[in-house]
């Protein structure tokens, strides 16, 4: 059984989500703090967070911050629950490390198809592909480990999947709705933003081989092979 901690400091909230997310064959365990849901996100590594942004003693930004920056739990899929919803701090979630973002009022509904969608995107197996190797860059898909010239690089899981289903169909452009539906489980012209926002942190953890990803004007991206 797949778990889920949410970290949400309003009760009434956490008792919904908790009732649908037991509906559909989840366990779960809440915090109603910051502090408290990032020592039991540490203790427990479940499957997946869901995040509040604004939260009592520590905010939701933080706590990310803090779980991608560990290699113990930065594989962890989060998604961020919020009621702040302008771009800049969607985008600000999605900087830092986050696998989806869904903004208040919400549907409770909706929601857990997200989660699921998110956990799918953990379990595909890509073209039955168990490593990549392109120069430099060995992608180990078993291990979700990512090295350049033997040098491990931290990923996001969502990166992962990114830089995986860029790399496992290189040589060909892949629009940014196509990206949206293969990576984050779901396509809306709204979050494109999505895509181009990990692409630019990707290519940031890459150093010199994220030129490997090119930008296809209008179109997408394609994950070229090193001797082009």
């Amino acid at each position: 059984m797949k778990s889920i901690l949410i970290i949400e400091d309003e009760k009434d909230i956490v008792d919904l989500l908790e009732y649908h997310l037991k509906q559909s064959g989840f366990s779960v365990t809440w915090a109603l703090d910051g502090s408290t849901g990032l020592e039991r996100a540490r203790k427990k590594r479940p499957n997946l967070i869901i995040l509040d942004l604004m939260l009592p003693e520590m905010d939701g930004k933080d706590i990310c911050r803090s779980l991608k920056s560990n290699p113990l739990t930065q594989s962890i899929p989060i998604l961020m629950l919020t009621a702040k919803a302008e771009e800049t701090d969607r985008l600000i979630g999605f900087e830092l490390g986050a696998d989806d973002y869904v903004t208040k009022p919400f549907s409770p509904k909706e929601l857990v198809l997200r989660v699921k969608a998110i956990l799918r995107r953990k379990e595909v197996d890509h073209e039955g592909e168990k490593t990549i190797q392109i120069g430099d860059l060995l992608i180990d898909i078993d291990r979700h480990h990512v090295s350049i010239k033997k040098s491990p690089i931290g990923l996001t899981s969502t990166e992962f999947k990114l830089l995986v289903e860029l790399a496992s169909k290189r040589g060909r452009v892949q629009t940014r709705e196509h990206l949206l539906d293969r990576v984050w489980g779901y396509t809306y012209e709204g979050y494109a933003r999505t895509v181009d926002t990990h692409i630019r942190r990707l290519r940031e953890k890459m150093g010199p081989l994220g030129d490997l990803i090119e930008t296809i004007r209008g179109v997408g991206y394609r994950f070229r092979e090193e001797s082009e």
